[in-house]
């Protein structure tokens, strides 16, 4: 990816198909759909059932889950067949992988960051790791910030960056943290789960005039480089495009630097 390219877009905690409808037509990259008990943006399997035909095979569709049972977990992949699974709770790498699908792994930053940023040896599956200001044992989606300058100058994966964010300090973010990704959730509502149009526009229009970095990861060189990720991150047949879930698709850009 070259240095003037801006990040990929997750809008998180949707609930409703004309929400959904806004995000895709705004040309956000991948949208998440919450599982996790605590969370206010909570969905049942009937509503994100009926709600997954809205997400077009375009934009990537995410499932955030958090510490939740096997059986639990598998019955959101058969119900809704998210392309990437998100993980924010105390699960270890042998459980996440055990689904069939790419999985992010969330790194609660809102605590001890160099505690947080040291587990980050312990998911060897991940195929990238998503950095949120909740602090451990937190859902998410609660609108903290951490410290950016705390992240590490180089991975050997893509990152998220989330926690906080809106349109008025995204741009700010991407700066400091020079993500793959970013993450919001609150920054574009008016009530949990309840999305407000002018601010998912306001946010786009934020990150699409941010910039984000060149390529610093170990072992990155831009095609070569999402090669591997794919290696490591397919595990599912590719989708209609020929690209696979969980990577950087068509406008995925983001991810290849």
């Amino acid at each position: 990816m070259s240095a003037s390219s801006s990040p990929s877009i997750k809008f998180c905690g949707l609930t409703r198909r004309e929400d959904i409808a806004a995000a895709v037509a705004l040309g956000v990259d991948c949208i998440g759909f919450v599982f996790a008990a605590r969370s206010a943006r909570r969905l049942d399997i009937d509503t994100a059932r009926a709600l997954r035909d809205a997400v077009p095979a375009s934009v990537q569709l995410v499932a955030l889950m958090m510490d939740d049972p096997a059986p639990v977990v598998a019955e959101v992949v058969a119900a809704v067949a998210p392309d990437v699974l998100q993980f924010h709770g105390a699960e270890p790498d042998a459980f996440c992988t055990g689904f069939g699908r790419p999985y992010w792994k969330a790194i609660a930053m809102g605590g001890d960051p160099a505690s947080a940023l040291a587990s980050l040896p312990a998911y060897p599956g991940a195929s990238a790791f998503l950095f949120d200001g909740h602090a451990a044992g937190e859902p998410g989606g609660g609108g903290q910030t951490f410290d950016w300058q705390a992240l590490p100058r180089t991975l050997d994966r893509p990152f998220w960056l989330a926690g906080g964010l809106d349109a008025g300090n995204v741009a700010q973010a991407v700066a400091a943290a020079r993500p793959d990704g970013v993450d919001v959730s609150s920054g574009i509502e008016r009530a949990p789960g309840i999305k407000d149009p002018a601010r998912m526009r306001a946010f786009v229009d934020a990150v699409r005039g941010s910039r984000s970095r060149p390529c610093i990861w170990a072992g990155c060189s831009g095609a070569l480089f999402l090669t591997r990720l794919r290696k490591v991150a397919c595990r599912r047949p590719r989708s209609r495009d020929g690209h696979c879930p969980g990577t950087p698709g068509p406008r995925n850009r983001a991810f290849v630097r």
